[in-house]
């Protein structure tokens, strides 16, 4: 990697919140929609962090041009199997996109008995969304085939686990559209699951999101990414499984493990513990690493010392 940067500048520089006059902005936990002419959106993706649905108080650097960028890449590779919303990737931390209507569902697939199913299957459960789980798994093991898993996707707080009869009995989706859409799902994770195995790595779990554009199902929000799915080491995998060693994982898995042992995990009465500066460095690696395995380019980050006003510029001719 090369990555030659001023490290306290790029902390100093981080991309944490932007504004453009004239424009309605949708504010998410990372990324920043803006609403443009003709059917389209202004997306910028943040350096912002989240976990366990919170909002981190320090930003790492340069992570919302590697999503960016991660998410172009993998759109390009799966735009056979499903449209996807990218009209143009005018800067690494900007897209233009198809204004799509949200289903407003996660679409989580999961390979194996990992992070949130593993804590589920730990405390005791054998059902998670709906879906029965086998007895006498580990942690890491890997399903007989992947399942699906989906999620309400909540405006505010914490998204939920539905079972997909509950999504049909409760309206939030029709049964042709969602056959559609789950469908789709396996077939991504299937592409993705290859492309993972290309590049040295396992595709553990991940969760899609669609919307409509003029009745059609679109691909929308990013697609196997670091801020979207886990992957693990594929060499030694086997060995560390049969040895009860935990597995080398690129995720936010970490930033969770982190979290985990500053005695947070979202629940009421802990406190948001602040991010070293040092920790926010390695963050970016683990990104950055993963960007280079994934698309076998090397990441060059951009310093952006006043990137609101490139915004401005970039979207006025859009």
């Amino acid at each position: 990697m090369s990555n030659i940067f001023n490290k306290q500048e790029a902390l100093d520089h981080c991309i944490t919140e932007t504004s453009v006059p004239g424009l309605s902005r949708y504010k998410g936990k990372v990324r920043e929609v803006y609403e443009l002419n003709s059917g389209r959106l202004g997306i910028v993706v943040t350096d912002r962090i989240s976990a366990f649905d919170y909002i981190m108080r320090q930003a790492i650097p340069f992570k919302g041009q590697i999503l960016n960028q991660l998410a172009a890449f993998s759109f390009e590779k799966v735009k056979d199997i499903v449209p996807t919303h990218i009209i143009d990737v005018p800067h690494p931390n900007v897209t233009i996109a198809k204004k799509c209507d949200p289903v407003p569902i996660e679409v989580v697939i999961r390979g194996y008995l990992t992070g949130h199913a593993w804590r589920t299957y730990k405390s005791g459960l054998r059902t998670l969304c709906g879906v029965q789980l086998p007895d006498g798994m580990v942690e890491h093991q890997r399903f007989p085939n992947p399942i699906l898993t989906p999620a309400t996707k909540a405006t505010e707080g914490h998204d939920e686990d539905i079972a997909e009869v509950d999504i049909l009995k409760r309206g939030i989706v029709n049964e042709k559209l969602w056959n559609q859409i789950r469908d789709v799902a396996f077939k991504l994770f299937e592409r993705g699951t290859e492309i993972a195995a290309e590049q040295g790595l396992i595709l553990v779990d991940t969760k899609y999101e669609f919307g409509l554009f003029k009745g059609e199902l679109t691909l929308i929000d990013e697609v196997h990414t670091t801020d979207s799915s886990r992957y693990f080491y594929l060499d030694g995998y086997e060995e560390r499984q049969a040895n009860a060693e935990p597995q080398k994982q690129l995720s936010k898995e970490f930033l969770r493990e982190w979290l985990i042992s500053q005695n947070f995990q979202g629940l009421e009465g802990q406190t948001l513990p602040d991010l070293p500066d040092e920790f926010r460095l390695k963050v970016f690696e683990r990104y950055s690493e993963l960007y280079e395995m994934l698309t076998g380019s090397g990441f060059e980050p951009v310093l952006e010392r006043d990137f609101n006003s490139t915004l401005i510029r970039l979207l006025s001719e859009n």
